[in-house]
């Protein structure tokens, strides 16, 4: 199996499966002088793992990172960074009859069937738990951002659960939203939604036309993420609906959710992505350790990714021109 990097100029190699040892990544690319920020790291992470609301996955896993290179004296030697997560609590029996009927809607049989031997337990490299390696890698090239200016801003948000739209820009649920997302996990339903990001004061001139526009790397890297069905940028499918003298009123137009020509313009990026409902449904999602709705831990996830991003795209565009 190929295809575990991610990024050009700033490259995380990804590791590990659901029921394994270990989850970890190699980081390739910071620059040399960039301050480790232990209490970001360990704040994202937190974030992200199982087990952190009535409505997750009960799955419980301290996600403590070992740094095993790449910082010396609390800060970057250039060098590959590893990190390493130790898995806790794994329950594989509860996957034994997958070993020979597929979930729905899950990559059990695909991953099966392509590479003739897989981990079926907890869903092994198809595992949303994959997703801490990115949080790592993230969170990294925040620290290296962040340094370069302290007035970038990325968050991501619900705004959508299922057909209910959320009004306000909030990293937590409505309590109402709360309550069905409770109720649902012990009926074993579950929901989709769509999740809406925003990066603020992000450098303009970032982008590689032609195969590496910043919005293409963008798109890629979010329906990279399991569970993801659409990607709009700016005022996406709706935009469609606009004529052309509606659409482009103001070239400094909200509509161009902040790129254009696929270089970022300095304005607001502002995207959308939507997530399916989860795939463990019914007695299966009753029985084992599943999320009703991912949009909630996928909200760190999705923040992490737009730092590697930034980061990957401005250390590229410093070799744009003399």
């Amino acid at each position: 199996m190929s295809a575990n990097t991610f990024g050009q100029r700033f490259q995380m190699m990804s590791f590990g499966e659901s029921h394994g040892t270990a989850y970890g990544v190699v980081i390739d690319g910071m620059p040399a002088g960039v301050k480790y920020d232990e209490g970001l790291l360990l704040k994202n992470l937190a974030r992200r793992k199982p087990g952190s609301s009535a409505f997750v996955t009960a799955r419980s896993e301290s996600d403590q990172p070992e740094i095993l290179s790449g910082f010396f004296e609390g800060k970057s030697l250039g060098t590959p960074i590893a990190v390493v997560v130790k898995n806790e609590n794994q329950r594989s029996n509860d996957y034994d009859k997958i070993q020979t009927e597929a979930r729905i809607g899950h990559a059990d049989d695909t991953w099966k069937n392509k590479f003739g031997h897989s981990d079926h337990r907890g869903g092994g490299r198809s595992s949303g738990r994959e997703t801490l390696n990115r949080v790592i890698a993230g969170s990294f090239a925040q620290m290296l951002m962040q340094q370069l200016s302290s007035n970038i801003q990325v968050m991501a948000y619900a705004k959508k659960i299922g057909n209910i739209e959320i009004a306000d820009a909030a990293h937590e649920l409505p309590k109402d939203i709360q309550t069905m997302l409770e109720k649902a996990k012990t009926e074993g339903e579950s929901y989709g939604g769509v999740l809406e990001c925003r990066i603020s004061q992000a450098p303009s001139n970032l982008g590689q036309p032609v195969f590496h526009k910043f919005k293409a790397d963008l798109a890629q890297a979010m329906m990279s993420l399991g569970a993801t069905t659409g990607f709009e940028l700016g005022a996406g499918f709706e935009g469609t609906e606009l004529k052309g003298t509606e659409f482009h009123e103001k070239m400094l137009s909200v509509n161009y959710g902040g790129i254009r020509g696929g270089i970022t313009t300095g304005e607001d990026i502002v995207f959308r992505v939507g997530f399916k409902p989860t795939s463990s449904i019914k007695d299966v999602a009753k029985k084992g350790r599943h999320d009703p709705c991912i949009i909630p831990r996928a909200i760190p996830v999705v923040e992490a990714i737009c730092w590697h991003l930034l980061a990957d795209h401005w250390l590229w565009s410093r070799t744009d021109r003399i």
